[in-house]
């Protein structure tokens, strides 16, 4: 594929793409297929001569669209939000083309300094505390990991090498095995300090927490991974109230800020507590620059040694919806989950069973665990909408997340009817057992 034809099929791609997220709400949510229906579509080997763009482009209808659950239909109400817009699309073909690999300042230095910037940017739009932002000399600073599971694992391993070396320096006798056998991690049911659960979207009160962990000089990290997008708009910015305490702080913009996978945001207090961990300099990565003081060095700040451009995805979101776009995007989202929590107040049969602070219902039927069971069972058999369930102490409860970038109030009240209907044919069936 040459130039010329680059240009024709990337606007014939363009246009796939475009039909297909404004035609994603007629396809069925959740698709048909058993464990393993692909490999038999497929030939054994890869094509030893050239094929067409227009039988690669048939076969993505033919065997890949009918294995595809559509995460962004206005019917999927599982899990979270996966951000999906048309800018940070744009700004993935971008980060395509130019494919660097930003390891190091030398190895691009726009692909550094505009993740720095945007950094500082995402944290001044949830007004962190200024310890957090590089700004033009600060100690912190921002870092895009790949996920939130990413991001706490490099703050464990971080913790780990700071407190090693801190016990070292006072005890020089004591070997990094003795010292690593008596470390300890502490974590809830939920792993680490969390504003936003996965299950219920519960929030730990980091002005209970943050001042013990101040006081006995533990390592505090910080997950918001799904709720940290509502901290731009102001009425939910208190959800955040003592951040100040943390050492460290995560979010997902690829979760709820229209910034496509993978995009999670990681603000330390100290810099030098990441590239202390982390921090290796082979001769062949070495570069003029790197001791001056003036310049970030990425894999010094992560787990793998490459990364990409992905702070152009940023950029362009932040530039083309601007933070008045942003706040109005997550604040439709939170009042379409009130609109959802009130359908089923208005149910006698159903119970909400957590409060609603953001996008996610927790609901279910006045009943047993095995009844509730049979309703998901029979709602996602259906495969008009799409849930997920989770347990609260020890109660088997149904997840409404408001997910999808198009979702509008007829969409959940289609759901809740869907539902509802669901409901009663399953409580008809059990009264005539």
């Amino acid at each position: 594929m040459n130039a010329h034809e680059f240009r024709r099929r990337g606007k014939e791609m363009v246009d796939y793409v475009a039909d297909y997220l404004e035609g994603v709400e007629g396809r069925q949510v959740y698709p048909d297929v058993e464990p393993g229906y692909l490999r038999p579509l497929l030939p054994t080997a890869a094509p030893q001569e050239p094929e067409t763009f227009e039988d690669i482009i048939k076969d993505v209808e033919k065997i890949i669209m009918p294995g595809v659950t559509h995460w962004h239909s206005p019917y999927f109400f599982a899990y979270f939000p996966t951000a999906s817009s048309y800018p940070a699309m744009l700004a993935d073909m971008l980060c395509g083309a130019i494919g660097c690999i930003g390891f190091s300042w030398a190895a691009s230095p726009a692909c550094t300094e505009l993740e720095t910037v945007m950094m500082d940017w995402l944290g001044k739009m949830l007004r962190l505390p200024a310890v957090f932002l590089a700004g033009e000399a600060g100690e912190g600073g921002g870092v895009i990991q790949g996920s939130a599971s990413e991001a706490t694992l490099v703050a464990l391993l971080a913790a780990r090498t700071k407190v090693t070396r801190c016990l070292q320096a006072a005890s020089p006798g004591l070997t990094q095995a003795t010292i690593m056998e008596k470390l300890v991690a502490y974590a809830s049911d939920q792993v680490v300090a969390t504003l936003g659960t996965t299950s219920c979207c519960s929030f730990d009160n980091l002005l209970e927490v943050g001042p013990i962990c101040c006081e006995e000089d533990v390592w505090l990290h910080v997950d918001a991974a799904y709720a940290g997008s509502a901290f731009i708009c102001p009425e939910f910015r208190h959800l955040l109230n003592g951040v100040e305490y943390a050492d460290s702080f995560n979010f997902n913009p690829h979760k709820w800020l229209l910034v496509n996978f993978d995009c999670s945001a990681m603000w330390v207090k100290k810099r030098t507590d990441l590239t202390g961990a982390f921090k290796l300099d082979p001769v062949y990565l070495k570069h003029s620059h790197q001791d001056s003081g003036l310049i970030t060095d990425y894999r010094h700040w992560q787990l793998p040694l490459g990364r990409r451009f992905r702070s152009l995805k940023m950029w362009f979101v932040f530039r083309m919806y601007g933070v008045k776009g942003l706040q109005t995007y997550i604040r439709k989202h939170v009042q379409l989950s009130h609109e959802f929590e009130a359908l089923v107040h208005q149910d006698p049969r159903f119970e909400v069973c957590a409060e609603v602070t953001l996008g996610l219902v927790c609901f279910r039927l006045k009943g047993s665990n095995k009844l509730n069971e049979a309703l998901l069972e029979r709602i996602n058999s259906a495969k008009k909408i799409h849930l997920v369930p989770c347990h609260l102490r020890d109660q088997f409860v149904l997840r409404f997340a408001i997910c999808s970038r198009t979702v509008e109030s007829a969409h959940v009240q289609l759901a809740w009817e869907h539902i509802r209907g669901l409901a009663t044919d399953l409580l008809g069936a059990q009264k005539e057992e």
